[in-house]
């Protein structure tokens, strides 16, 4: 499967942004989906994960209240919703596509099957 992010941005503090993650060659709903992202000088990190279902969402604690990941299988497409951005928010995010139902903080990126290219989010003072 082939994913691509897009939608990121330049936006000020307390700004919004959605990101989007669409899938071609197979059926999105095989895949559990996470979001990670990758600032200036840092190692990639965990952002938000959803099963192929979407009744599972689990969030690192920095954006918990904050973002939003959900999906529309029938779209071929992960949203990850970001309200209240802040300068920390800043950095390249990336999607990531796994046959296991899950994708969370402690699954080895290494081992996920599927990344897209990332999408750059900037969040000015």
């Amino acid at each position: 499967v082939q994913l691509q992010a897009y939608g990121g941005g330049l936006v000020q503090a307390g700004d919004s942004l959605r990101l989007s993650c669409a899938a071609s060659g197979r059926p999105f709903s095989e895949y559990a989906v996470g979001w990670f992202r990758q600032g200036r000088g840092k190692e990639r990190e965990f952002v938000a994960g959803i099963s192929w279902s979407g009744g599972w969402t689990y969030y690192a604690d920095s954006v918990k209240g904050r973002f939003t990941i959900g999906r529309d299988n029938a779209k071929n497409t992960v949203y990850l919703q970001m309200n209240s951005l802040s300068p920390e928010d800043t950095a390249v995010y990336y999607c990531a596509a796994d046959r296991r139902d899950q994708i969370t903080p402690t699954l080895g990126q290494s081992t996920i099957d599927y990344w897209g290219q990332g999408t750059l989010v900037t969040v000015s003072s």
